[in-house]
């Protein structure tokens, strides 16, 4: 295999299914999602977090449903949103009737919990009355008790046979609108689930490592785990668990996908860890420029590097390049070639400033 053949990940294709305006599968996008963490009877609270998180890039969130006034504030929270609502039901099979018939553009259940196949049915009439897409959201930590008997514990064909069982029941009921996760708080776990699954169904797959922890060990187990899966073409949604703010899922989300060439959507910013050669505080640098940047949509790439070591080299491929010189006398790159020098004070507003133009440039283009 070549280096390019490498590099140029080719997924699966898979069925598209619709979940309110967004597609899902076939030839589209990968899609990033995320869930609240809010109070869903909170509705002014938890409005904003699902808007904030469609700001950083978010095409879905998904909202839990444990009882009927949460079920009952879809009805406002819907009509505010700025992306497809997904309601996360696992034990009462009529908070998922009732999120349909409130505005809900997806529906997650868990087989393992609901039980009753009278009561998925149920479900899947209820989401064919309001157009409503479903997710078989299968957990390592929830599965049927008939499955977990036959196989001693969780394992890949435990949790491939729950899903494959739920599928046959949701097909059975002329209904192929849905999407299948089979989670689980383990990497390998999670990988090996997801590569026999995809040799099983078509349908479109949705990546998670469940439960993954904190920020830093929550963001190392999923990018392992879903990067693993993605470079071998599986995958058409994901979403990244962590024990913080929603919108820092959606930030690993998609710089998951951009570090893989899966996604181009806003600054990606190729920086040095900086150490005593640099011209500039790098890592000052940088955490401004992240923060100044954050609202740009446009693709574009930024090489901040504190000496001429590496540099040049990397302002040769981006669109706006940094490299450290001695005090007071940085260089600035635009689409490779020098252009002028810059102090120390000069390179934020100087950067946010030909950054900006770049984005306004580019949508007048369009």
């Amino acid at each position: 295999m070549s280096y390019k053949e490498f590099r140029d990940i080719k997924r699966k294709k898979t069925k598209e299914i619709n979940v309110g305006n967004i597609k899902i599968g076939g030839e589209n996008s990968i899609t990033v999602q995320t869930m609240t963490n809010t109070l869903t009877t909170n509705v002014k609270e938890t409005i904003e977090q699902i808007n904030n998180c469609a700001e950083e890039g978010a095409e879905l969130v998904r909202v839990s449903c444990p009882d009927e006034n949460s079920t009952n504030s879809l009805k406002e929270i819907v009509k505010e949103s700025k992306v497809p609502i997904i309601a996360d039901i696992h034990f009462h099979y009529k908070r998922a009737i009732e999120a349909a018939k409130n505005g809900a553009k997806c529906l997650r259940i868990n087989p393992g919990n609901i039980g009753q196949k009278d009561k998925i049915k149920q479900v899947i009439a209820a989401a064919k009355d309001y157009e409503c897409a479903l997710r078989i959201g299968v957990n390592a930590g929830s599965l049927e008790k008939d499955i977990l008997e036959k196989y001693k514990g969780p394992c890949p064909d435990a949790l491939v046979e729950s899903a494959m069982r739920n599928i046959k029941i949701i097909e059975d009921e002329d209904f192929f609108n849905f999407k299948v996760s089979v989670k689980s708080s383990d990497v390998f776990l999670s990988i090996a689930s997801y590569r026999l699954l995809s040799t099983k169904t078509d349908y479109p797959l949705h990546l998670g490592v469940t439960e993954s922890g904190s920020f830093v060990p929550g963001s190392v187990k999923t990018s392992i785990g879903l990067g693993s899966l993605l470079m071998e073409g599986i995958g058409d949604t994901i979403r990244v668990s962590l024990s913080d703010d929603p919108i820092k899922e959606v930030k690993i989300g998609n710089e998951i996908l951009k570090s893989l060439n899966l996604r181009n959507r806003g600054v990606k910013v190729i920086s040095c860890p900086s150490c005593a050669r640099q011209g500039f505080e790098v890592i000052d640098v940088v955490k401004k420029l992240e923060e100044k940047l954050s609202h740009i949509k446009t693709p574009l790439t930024l090489s901040i590097i504190g000496c001429v070591v590496n540099g040049p080299g990397e302002a040769a491929s981006s669109d706006i390049g940094i490299t450290g010189g001695g005090k007071d006398s940085n260089m600035l790159y635009l689409n490779g070639v020098q252009k002028e020098k810059l102090k120390n004070d000069e390179i934020i507003s100087k950067v946010v400033a030909l950054v900006e133009k770049k984005e306004k440039d580019i949508k007048n283009k369009i």
